[in-house]
Order: structure tokens, then C-alpha cells, then sequence
């Protein structure tokens, strides 16, 4: 059984609780664990994660077209993949430590599954089901638009935006007409654990700083940085 403190600590992750806490038991076994104890292991969660998927995509479709109405089908397309993506889903479920909560077989445990982007993206799809399940439609959206909050408003902010995404082309082209030179990006600094780092990113034009920018990735820094920088010089 899951434990009382560690059911607590993930559904306040959640901000959710269980009207039924063997569903989140079952969302968080993995089938490692059901073949190594057949007679005393509860349901393992490929089901659930079968059923996850589906209300995860619907969630998502839900509120790119909500909040982006103007994009075309295949654009909203691009950004549910993006989103719902097993690199996407397992970052999520690292900022939930959902990994301390599986219950894994003893050959998967050492093998560093909780660690396994594959799998931290099946249980998490498989722990909304449970929500789904336990709470109806509503807390499902509800509890996937919270854990996925960040992700949601950064790319609605960057689609927003005119050209927003691509300031470093931007700047690059206003370097070489202005300057006849190409702007140097340089990471000063990284902070945060592997899976959630932050890069912190100056901009140089021959030398001279002009622009800095943080964000989760050296990519995303790097358009921060270029987007103060046409902003300071009024590009």
C-alpha cells in the first residue's frame, strides 16, 4: 500500500484529494511489480494510462483552442504535440517527485526506473486518469491545467506575441545590417537540479553586453536575451 505521508505529499502536488485512494495506488504501480508479486500486488496502471492519455489530450486541445483562437489546426497541432510529448510529460512529473512515489519491481528499481522518462510519463498520464476517475471531467482539467500551468502560459504568451519565439533571427539580421557582425550568446551561469536547470544568457556585439535572459533552457535564454536586447535599443 502507499503509504499515508507519501498519499499526502503527492496529492497536495496535486492539489487534489482522493475520494478513493486505491485508484492512486493503482495509477502509481508499475507492471514490473505486479509480475514480481502476482498474488499480492494490486492492478498495475497501463490501464489507467490508456484512459490518461485521452483525457490529457483533450485537456490540452481544450485550452490551446480556448486561449488560441486564431492559430490554425496544424499550428494548435504542433503545440499539443509539444506539450503532451514523453520529454514534456516527464519533466511535469519530475517537478511532482513523482518518482519517490512508484511502487516498482525490485529489477526496474535497480535499474534506475524512476529515473526513465518513459515510464514517469506513463504513470503521470496514468495519475490524471485516476483523477478522472475518482473526481469526473472537471477535476481532471482542473488538476492538468495546474500541474501543467507553467508550460501553458509560457507558450500562450510566446504565440501572443508578433515574432515572438524568433528574436534571435530578429536581432541576428539587424547585426548584420547595422554591424556587419553576428551577436555572441554566452552562458554565464546555470542553476537547479539536472531536470530542472536554469540558464542565465548574456548577448555581446563585439564585445559590449547589450542583452541578458534567463529561462529552462540555453535556447529559451538565448531569445530572452535577444529579445531585451531589441527592445533596449528600440529595434
Amino acid at each position: 500500500m502507499t503509504s499515508a505521508s507519501s498519499a499526502d505529499s503527492l496529492q497536495s502536488s496535486l492539489d487534489y484529494r482522493f475520494k478513493v485512494l486505491a485508484l492512486l495506488e493503482e495509477a502509481l504501480t508499475h507492471s514490473s511489480l505486479v509480475n514480481e508479486q502476482k498474488s499480492t500486488s494490486p492492478q498495475h496502471n497501463e490501464r489507467l494510462e490508456f484512459l490518461g492519455d485521452a483525457v490529457l489530450s483533450l485537456v490540452i486541445s481544450e485550452y490551446l483552442a480556448s486561449v488560441l483562437p486564431q492559430s490554425s489546426e496544424g499550428a494548435l497541432s504542433k503545440l499539443k504535440a509539444q506539450l503532451v510529448s514523453e520529454a514534456s510529460l516527464a519533466q511535469v512529473a519530475r517537478q511532482l517527485r513523482l518518482g519517490e512515489h512508484l511502487k516498482l519491481g525490485r529489477g526496474e528499481d535497480r535499474s534506475k526506473g524512476r529515473e526513465k522518462d518513459s515510464l514517469l510519463a506513463d504513470a503521470l498520464e496514468a495519475v490524471l486518469a485516476a483523477v478522472h476517475l475518482d473526481g469526473g471531467f472537471e477535476a481532471s482539467r482542473r488538476v492538468t491545467r495546474h500541474i501543467f500551468a507553467e508550460k501553458l502560459v509560457h507558450i500562450a504568451a510566446q504565440q501572443e506575441l508578433p515574432g515572438a519565439g524568433d528574436y534571435k533571427t530578429q536581432f541576428q539580421e539587424w547585426c548584420q545590417k547595422r554591424h556587419d557582425t553576428l551577436p555572441r550568446y554566452t552562458t554565464v551561469r546555470e542553476a537547479g537540479p539536472d531536470h530542472q536547470k536554469l540558464f542565465e544568457v548574456e548577448l555581446s556585439i563585439r564585445g559590449e553586453v547589450v542583452g541578458a535572459g534567463s529561462g529552462r533552457s540555453k535556447k529559451e535564454a538565448e531569445q530572452q536575451a535577444a529579445k531585451q536586447a531589441l527592445q533596449q535599443l528600440g529595434v
